[in-house]
């Protein structure tokens, strides 16, 4: 869940299809905690009026001005997934105006939003309870959510998915000028009708803009379309738009952490971690002054993971691998937290700490869900081929792939499907194939494995994607597969050219391949990327010693071209 501070202050050997669905992306912002891991007093307190939460100018039927602020708040709460808050402010509404049927409606989102199916349907019925006494306008949104939640019942039927997208677009030719309902429209465009904004595509876009001309500042509606934008790979204007909900909702962490995501993928990394650091700060702020556990607030693991990472991307390595053991101190109390726990051992991974990894992959092989087992496999696999143990490595892709059989391939929610898992069960028998001398063949697996990590959505799956490719290219070049180095290396370069690593890889193939114009290149660019790592960076003696060997190179190169 999203929380804040306010001023008042979430066998045998098989390539697996990749034509499994993937509705449920490796993206952190789809999750949050069940309502069984979220005690139900936290959801009750009572709650100040708060500044700065977001401008919903949404009005409700109510004779009590306080509960409609505490409505308007609850909204901007639930527009930015902080769900505790969006709770308390619903309930504070409720307390000023026990009547307010729009109040429960709330609540039955903030239920979906804890993926509280039972809740969700209870709040929405004390709701349509109360329609009588609501406006028309009302009473067709309290409709359009309990058809809502029927098509999330019944999460594998498209006919409800596109009858509830239509009964939406009859409320619309009513109700134009409603904001919120343009809102729903964008949402209801994502995969499932489960969707609330962390997915959206192209077609939510249009809904979303929608309703910015209704309301040009409208935070939650910019909210949105970040993601959508990150979804469709439009960055500039996720970036855009991520400022200007960092500016029009301050008070929420998860508004900075989200101008956070894209300022990373142009190359504006110091920018980025003071938007992660930021987030840090009023997370904690909050956790001090409420009394909550940081256990309760799964975002605050996620902002601390691509906080380390971008500590990490500069070549901080203390300080990313320092942030990233808290993050997994953090306990995990849903299956899917506990897939998202994984950043530790890509790191040391990525470090070629292959005993240190291996200790780590512990956390996720006794996780109690799937998807964790799943990958904690296929990284005990890694680890063990970085110690040499190919047969061990055998068994743990064995158990990984007897384990995906049991996740299903279609979900909803936040739930890890199997088509999201499948690359890295493919990764792990590549690098087998790799290293039993298989080349040709490991390699066409692990260039497919590529491309599918890359296209996986959401600012983890990115991140993670880039340190997967560097191992991947370390790897290449320790079994001689260079074709399958430069691949990588120039993989790596389009998935972000502002790493020092991308650069440092195809300074390492150009050397091999004798450029050594290239490789100086490459190696002044890697250099000026991490300008501010740590002094004893490996890679910055890899850099030394690679140019060293590219002075001696360069006579003998002038010599042959003097020759022809």
């Amino acid at each position: 869940m999203h929380v804040h501070v306010g001023r008042v202050l979430a066998p045998a050997l098989v390539i697996l299809s990749l034509a499994l669905p993937a509705n449920a992306q490796d993206d952190p912002h789809a999750a949050c905690l069940s309502s069984a891991w979220v005690p139900s007093e936290y959801l009750v307190r009572p709650v100040p009026l708060r500044m700065d939460t977001g401008n919903t100018t949404d009005v409700p039927t109510s004779a009590s001005a306080p509960a409609q602020e505490f409505y308007r708040q609850g909204l901007n709460y639930l527009h930015g997934y902080v769900w505790i808050e969006s709770a308390r402010s619903f309930h504070q509404a409720l307390r000023q105006d026990p009547g307010m049927a729009l109040a429960w409606w709330g609540l039955s989102r903030v239920y979906s939003g804890l993926d509280d199916h039972e809740g969700a349907v209870k709040a929405a019925g004390r709701a349509k309870e109360l329609a009588a006494s609501a406006s028309a306008r009302e009473q067709r949104r309290i409709a359009l959510r309990v058809q809502q939640l029927e098509a999330i019942a019944d999460l594998g039927n498209p006919v409800r998915h596109s009858d509830y997208k239509k009964a939406i677009d009859e409320a619309l030719v009513l109700d134009r000028n409603d904001a919120e309902l343009w809102l729903i429209r964008g949402n209801a465009e994502e995969p499932t009708a489960a969707g609330r904004g962390q997915r959206g595509n192209a077609a939510s876009t249009t809904y979303y803009l929608e309703a910015l001309k209704r309301e040009p500042r409208n935070a939650a509606a910019h909210h949105y379309l970040i993601h959508s934008f990150e979804t469709t790979g439009k960055v500039d204007r996720a970036l855009e738009h991520g400022e200007l909900y960092a500016n029009l909702a301050p008070a929420i962490p998860h508004a900075h952490h989200m101008w956070g995501h894209n300022l990373r993928r142009v190359g504006r990394i110091d920018e980025a971690i003071k938007a992660f650091n930021r987030t840090n700060e009023l997370e904690t702020s909050y956790f001090a002054a409420e009394k909550i556990a940081p256990k309760y607030d799964w975002h605050h693991v996620h902002n601390l993971d691509l906080l380390a990472t971008s500590y990490e991307h500069k070549g901080q390595m203390k300080r990313a691998e320092a942030l990233l053991r808290k993050a997994v101190a953090v306990p995990p109390l849903t299956d899917y937290q506990a897939f998202t726990q994984k950043s530790l051992t890509v790191f040391l991974l990525g470090r070629q700490q292959w005993k240190d990894a291996l200790a780590a992959t512990g956390a996720l092989t006794k996780s109690g869900g799937n998807p964790a087992r799943v990958v904690g496999y296929t990284y005990e696999g890694h680890a063990h081929l970085g110690l040499g143990n190919t047969k061990a490595a055998q068994n743990s892709l064995d158990k990984a792939l007897r384990e995906i059989e049991s996740v299903p391939a279609l979900t909803g929610g936040i739930t890890v499907n199997r088509g999201a898992l499948v690359p890295y069960v493919d990764a792990l028998r590549g690098e087998l194939l790799l290293r039993q001398g298989k080349l040709e063949e490991g390699a066409a697996i692990l260039k497919d494995v590529q491309g599918r990590l890359r296209a996986l959505p959401g600012p983890d799956a990115w991140t993670q994607a880039l340190f997967r490719l560097e191992a991947f290219a370390r790897m290449a070049r320790a079994v001689g597969a260079w074709d399958l180095a430069e691949h990588t290396a120039r993989q790596m370069l389009d998935h972000d050219a502002a790493y020092g690593g991308s650069h440092l890889a195809l300074a390492l193939v150009a050397s091999e391949r004798g450029d050594v114009e290239l490789a100086q290149r490459s190696i002044d660019s890697a250099r000026s990327y991490w300008k501010d790592a740590d002094a004893d960076l490996k890679e910055l003696k890899e850099l030394r010693t690679l140019e060293a060997g590219l002075r001696k190179q360069a006579p003998k190169q002038a010599q042959r071209t003097s020759a022809r």
